[in-house]
């Protein structure tokens, strides 16, 4: 393959910026960029960097045998000083090497994948890693870099091939008496694998959620503090606040961490009766959106009053303005003084915490698909299985369908159309 490079921290002006290199002549660059004998690999050695006979700079010099890199490749880590200049000089040197050509996005990840350092899912969880923004986000995408999904999907592939090869070897022995009647270990060994993937598709939503966010609509009538509480929870003037009823005309989403969560928070129009068309489009944008919101906060001016939505369970209902009105008995909170906002912020963090608690490792679209088809497939084997000996040979092909999902799930076959979209989220030197 041929040799690549590219600046794998971020640009601009920075303490320590890295220049990796990868490829068959990655260590042959760093001895002519250094000029001298190559430190052991993983072996950090402080070294100046040279370009005909001039110096770019100084500094750490890092090398990777292909069996100990992140690509699979001979690796080469040049640790700079985090000057634009330095670091343009170091990349126009290595531009002028013949061998040696810039990295496409993502092309780093993508050899890793090739090489077998990493598989599909790894991919998607190292892009989850990257774009990280809360706790639970780092732990999710962790979990999956880990290699959790390939694990379990390995666990399901084995018991998979042992069904298949115990159907197979019923086909082979048709016309002699089996010694063993196989069906019962079969339908055990497809049982639990069915009850382990619906319980990990039943997960996916809120691996989806803890990835993509929680939404918190923020609902009520006009004027009843709901842009107030938004603009307090933000920490900032997302909202326009007035005393005119009816300010708000469209929905203000601000994206926040609740207890490591990503959350986004709905301001959405006071819900109320209204010959206003454009009054009466955004109250209909703001029930919509509340129908579909994760959780709903309710902000009544009375208890009495109606509450303008359908609720769901754990939804929460408020009374407004307790700076104004504080001796009311029922639970109540104030964007203005931030009395109950404490309470309120730990009652919805505890809520999606809780909900979150179910995800599995299934963090994305394509994963739900895979495992689901793999569902489908072995449910029509244990339906085969069930019929009799005559249709040992229709359950052991489903039982091969399902194994190929999977596989398309971890990257082995049939992701060629989906690699271009998942490195184009990649930085160039990852």
């Amino acid at each position: 393959m041929e040799t690549i490079y590219a600046l794998a921290t971020a640009r601009g002006r920075a303490g320590v910026s890295v220049i990796r290199i990868s490829g068959p002549l990655a260590h042959d660059t760093a001895f002519l960029l250094t000029g001298r004998a190559l430190p052991k690999p993983r072996q950090a050695a402080l070294r100046r960097i040279l370009h005909k006979g001039e110096l770019l700079d100084e500094g750490l010099l890092l090398l990777f045998g292909a069996d100990a890199s992140f690509t699979g490749e001979a690796v080469v880590e040049l640790q700079l000083h985090g000057s634009v200049a330095v670091v343009s000089a170091v990349l126009r040197a290595l531009s002028e090497m013949p061998g040696l050509r810039m990295a496409e996005a993502g092309e780093f990840t993508r050899r890793a994948l090739e090489n077998g350092r990493l598989d599909l899912s790894q991919v998607e969880g190292l892009a989850d890693l990257i774009d990280a923004e809360t706790e639970e986000q780092r732990r999710q995408a962790q979990r999956v870099l880990s290699g959790y999904v390939g694990k379990t999907v390995e666990g399901w592939r084995q018991n998979m091939l042992r069904a298949a090869a115990l159907l197979e070897a019923t086909i082979d022995f048709v016309d002699e008496d089996v010694p063993v009647d196989v069906t019962p270990e079969v339908s055990g060994l497809l049982s639990r694998m069915l009850v382990e993937m619906r319980a990990q598709v039943a997960g996916s939503a809120m691996a989806e959620r803890i990835r993509d966010g929680f939404e918190v609509a923020i609902i009520g009538a006009p004027n009843v503090g709901k842009s107030t509480l938004l603009n307090a929870l933000a920490g900032r003037d997302a909202a326009i606040t007035s005393e005119i009823a009816g300010t708000t005309r469209d929905v203000i989403e601000v994206r926040m961490e609740l207890a490591g969560l990503p959350v986004t928070l709905l301001d959405t129009a006071g819900i109320r009766d209204t010959a206003d068309s454009v009054e009466a489009i955004g109250i209909s944008r703001a029930i919509e959106r509340a129908q579909q919101a994760d959780l709903r906060l309710v902000i009544l001016d009375d208890a009495a009053d109606d509450i303008p939505v359908a609720l769901k369970d754990g939804d929460i209902v408020v009374l407004g303005k307790a700076d104004i009105y504080p001796d009311r008995p029922h639970r109540q909170i104030s964007g203005r003084t931030g009395l109950g906002m404490d309470m309120l912020v730990r009652d919805i963090g505890q809520i999606l915490s809780q909900r979150s608690a179910g995800a599995s490792g299934l963090i994305r679209e394509r994963h739900r698909i895979a495992v689901s088809q793999a569902i489908e497939a072995l449910e029509l084997a244990q339906a085969e299985v069930k019929l009799g000996a005559d249709r040992i040979e229709l359950a052991a092909e489903h039982i091969r369908q399902a194994m190929r999902a999977l596989d398309v799930l971890i990257g082995r076959i049939g992701v060629e159309d989906v690699l271009g979209e998942i490195f184009s989220s990649f930085c160039i030197g990852k």
